[in-house]
């Protein structure tokens, strides 16, 4: 009897044992396939987040090189009736307007400059200062008289290092200021070009690495809202 009970003993032990042991391996084996699916999750938006970044990147090489495309076909005929500031910077002449702007009012123009050109690009005139360059001579073009347009150019984040003295510039892209001429021209228009101070303080950018022409405010928003409230347009 007693050698009866001891079997039956063990083999509910034994199987008591095994229900364990299969329970713990059944738990490992449904971590392992919850990872595995994670991670398989994981792979299949980094894929998806790469084709749309290929994508994304066609698009805008596409539309890139058609633009300067069709600049190529115009450029000849381009005039620039105030600021040179790069082939950009031009106007394409257009005959008989049926809509021509008010020359007798005040043109009130405000500027928010953010980007620096890439590595690529970076002798070039940043694109944000040929951009304003562009405006300034549409709006001539149009019969705009010069002393009529008041530029306010606000520049912050990486935007900055366009607007710093030849040696900072230098010494940080081991070439010459390509902006400095067009700043120099701007500035002599009238135009007020000013430094976000937050901006700079967060690039540790000093206030003498800065052109002497250029103006510091604590911070671009308050040039921004400033400008706005006194009735200049943003662009």
């Amino acid at each position: 009897m007693i050698r009866i009970f001891l079997v039956a003993f063990l083999s509910m032990t034994g199987l008591l044992s095994f229900s364990q042991a299969y329970n713990a391996d059944s738990s490992l084996r449904v971590l392992h396939e919850q990872k595995d699916s994670t991670l398989r999750s994981l792979k299949a938006k980094k894929d998806s987040a790469y084709q749309a970044g290929l994508h994304s990147d066609s698009v805008r090489i596409n539309k890139e090189f058609k633009t300067k495309e069709d600049w190529e076909k115009l450029k000849g005929v381009a005039i620039y009736p105030v600021l040179r500031a790069g082939e950009f910077s031009g106007v394409i002449p257009v005959k008989d307007l049926t809509e021509i702007p008010d020359p007798k009012i005040d043109y009130k123009l405000l500027f928010e400059l953010t980007v620096n050109n890439p590595d690529s690009t970076i002798k070039e005139v940043n694109e944000g200062l040929m951009e304003v360059a562009r405006k300034i001579n549409l709006h001539v073009a149009s019969g705009i008289p010069l002393k009529k347009i008041f530029p306010v150019i606000v520049v912050h984040a990486g935007a900055l290092f366009a607007i710093t003295n030849n040696a900072f510039y230098k010494e940080k892209y081991k070439t010459d200021n390509p902006n400095i001429k067009l700043v120099g021209e701007l500035v002599a228009l009238g135009a007020r070009v000013i430094a976000c101070g937050q901006a700079m303080a967060f690039l540790d950018l000093k206030r003498e690495a800065l052109l002497p022409e250029i103006k510091v405010s604590l911070t671009a928003q308050t040039v921004l809202s400033h400008y706005q409230l006194k009735g200049y347009i943003k662009y």
